[in-house]
């Protein structure tokens, strides 16, 4: 099936009534009063997703135990976890709030309230918080980015389902990150697609693209998107103003700067990303001067604590909506720049598991600014007719020999999964998950050892090494790991696995890399992800410490010591640099569950490789660690 008869298809689907259906409180969970309602609090209503990573339907997702912060963020939202974080936000212990934004308790309170998100969920919530501020027009809805990528099903369609999606939506504005990793043609394709606006201040088109034929060609197909501006070289709107009940609002718009680093740039040849903080201080001033907007915002991809920095340093923004860290902040945090004025640094969590909600009081300016962000408990929220029957209609789309589920030809596709329709490939059960499978949190999680055991059982490795990135589902002990579990882990145009071999001294010169990443002091200078993730290998880390300085003790299962010199497996998948030759890790990760289930059907995890922790023992980022800490 092509592009447009997707869209055409789909189309159809998402022309029934808009009317929700009722919805059954579970039983043990009961919504308190008033749980979603949030009167006006001004005339200009914000609200704010992100982080999506494809799931449409409701999900488990755990929050992290371990978010450790360093320098100025260490102790400060959101660095903080558990029963300190509900202490600091003014929540009540078992909680619906404590099960939203805590990992406590959470296979018991996961039991009680059910799943999180859900886009006919979100759907419903969000047209009663609009009816609440008294009307849609005196809302605007954004959203921060990572929003087409992380599900079976929008690798398959190409981000396509969730641009329609959103589109149901009624999304206003979005930013992009992992919405980079689709070709080009197929990001512009999305975004003519997309009703709303997507801006971005820091996307740049490189220069010598700017008078290349085969790029003003491309830009001309999709009717000048790709090319906003030809002397600044933007690629992207940098901003826009939306009216909302009568307020000027600008909204400036920031990719995630570290694109090109962390993900294949042969995805994005012709477009460059960058911090920008000058560009971003001067585009403000010029804003403030040339539009003379009532409020501005930025909606970001940076991560919540490169936000937070550059809200210090960049007068003249009100607010600052956050994405890429899935920091799910139930208060903003509250700082001021370098003119005095305060702004708000906020961040709506992952997986379509949040709205936020602001309500600024305009009258020449911004009297008043009124925050509260919402969980979305799935059971508690009725479905939209129109998204539901959207989705619907989109999972029973059958699997195409034409779908290219990676960059290389050798998987263009999988001849097992021709003719069976999206809805059928995802729901097949696989095995039951001896403990809860989750993946959040700066160190291992155990969703993450079933990764790498996979990568070792099929390369028959050392040592198993998985990239650190923040999206995937969470599955519950004793329930049946599903297709689309797998999915929620791997799903990227860049799964393909690999197997070389690499000495002990370069092993560990990698790891300290990437633990300077997660924990150098200054914010400009992270990645924003996690640590990377090693099964088959236990280490020791003090994130206190300098770079080549932080991990000592690294030995194999076996007990043997990494030695510099000495040649060991290693196995991975998610290259940025080159395209390995391996199976697709989606793959190889089901036959993996397949083969090592036991006559039960449950898959057990013998061993979790926890490193050992030092120097963090009072670190308020850090609860309830299952390796050794200190």
């Amino acid at each position: 099936m092509n592009r447009r008869n997707f869209i055409k298809i789909m189309g159809l689907g998402a022309t029934a009534s808009a009317v929700p259906v009722l919805w059954s409180e579970n039983a043990l969970g009961k919504m308190p009063s008033d749980f979603y309602s949030k009167p006006m609090q001004g005339n200009a209503r914000l609200l704010h997703i992100t982080d999506v990573h494809g799931q449409l339907l409701p999900v488990y997702f755990r929050e992290p135990n371990v978010n450790l912060g360093v320098g100025d963020a260490y102790g400060r939202p959101p660095h903080v976890v558990g029963k300190k974080l509900l202490s600091h936000m003014g929540l009540e212990p078992d909680s619906p709030e404590s099960y939203a934004y805590s990992y406590l308790d959470f296979d018991n309170a996961a039991r009680k309230y059910g799943k999180t998100g859900g886009f006919a969920q979100l759907k419903s919530l969000l047209d009663m918080l609009r009816d609440q501020a008294g009307g849609h027009q005196n809302t605007l809805t954004i959203d921060g980015g990572d929003l087409w990528q992380g599900s079976g099903t929008s690798l398959w369609t190409r981000g396509v389902d969730m641009v329609e999606a959103s589109n149901i939506l009624g999304l206003d504005v979005m930013v992009g990150h992992w919405e980079f990793t689709y070709r080009e043609d197929e990001v512009l394709s999305n975004v003519a697609l997309f009703k709303g606006d997507f801006i971005g201040q820091n996307v740049r088109v490189k220069e010598d693209a700017l008078f290349g034929d085969e790029y003003a060609t491309m830009v001309e197909k999709y009717d000048g998107r790709g090319l906003y501006d030809e002397d600044s070289g933007h690629a992207f709107q940098p901003y826009v103003i939306k009216e909302v009940n009568g307020a000027r609002i600008a909204v400036v718009g920031q990719a995630f700067p570290r694109t090109a680093n962390a993900n294949p740039q042969e995805f994005f040849p012709d477009w460059s990303f960058g911090l920008r903080e000058d560009d971003m201080a001067d585009l403000v001033e010029q804003i403030r001067g040339d539009e003379e907007p009532d409020a501005v915002i930025l909606l970001s991809h940076n991560g919540m604590d490169v936000d937070i920095k550059m809200a210090e340093r960049v007068p003249g923004l009100n607010a600052v909506f956050g994405g890429h860290t899935h920091d799910g902040m139930p208060k903003p945090v509250k700082v001021k720049n370098k003119a005095g004025n305060e702004c708000w640094v906020t961040n709506a969590g992952s997986n379509s598991k949040y709205v936020g909600v602001m309500d600024f009081d305009i009258d020449n300016g911004i009297k008043n600014m009124s925050y509260k962000m919402f969980p979305i408990i799935s059971d508690w929220l009725p479905e939209d007719k129109e998204m539901k029957a959207y989705i619907t209609q989109m999972r029973n789309t059958k699997y195409d020999e034409k779908i290219v589920e990676s960059r290389s030809s050798k998987f263009s596709y999988n001849p097992k999964r021709v003719g069976k329709t999206y809805e059928q490939i995802l729901s097949e059960k696989l095995a039951i998950a001896d403990r809860t499978l989750y993946r959040r949190g700066n160190f291992m999680g155990t969703w993450d050892q079933v990764l790498c055991n996979a990568l070792r059982w099929e390369y028959d490795a050392d040592i198993a090494m998985s990239a650190g990135v923040r999206w995937g589902t969470t599955t519950l002990k004793g329930d049946w790991i599903t297709m689309e579990d797998v999915m929620t882990q791997c799903s990227m145009t860049y799964a393909e696995t690999y197997v070389s071999e690499m000495s002990g001294k370069d092993l560990m010169n990698i790891l300290e890399g990437i633990a300077d990443n997660l924990f150098d002091p200054d914010p400009y200078l992270q990645s924003g992800g996690d640590m990377v993730r090693v099964g088959g290998l236990d280490y020791t880390i003090d994130p206190a410490k300098k770079l080549y300085e932080r991990i000592t003790n690294a030995r194999l299962d076996n007990g043997h010591m990494i030695e510099p010199d000495t040649m060991y497996k290693i196995a991975g998948w998610a290259s940025v640099n080159r395209t390995p030759e391996g199976r697709l890790m989606w793959d190889i990760v089901h036959d993996y569950i397949l083969a090592n289930r036991g006559k039960d059907q449950v898959l057990k995890l013998p061993k979790i490789n926890h490193p050992k922790l030092i120097g963090v023992s009072s670190n308020p980022g850090i609860a309830d660690y299952p390796g050794e800490s200190a």
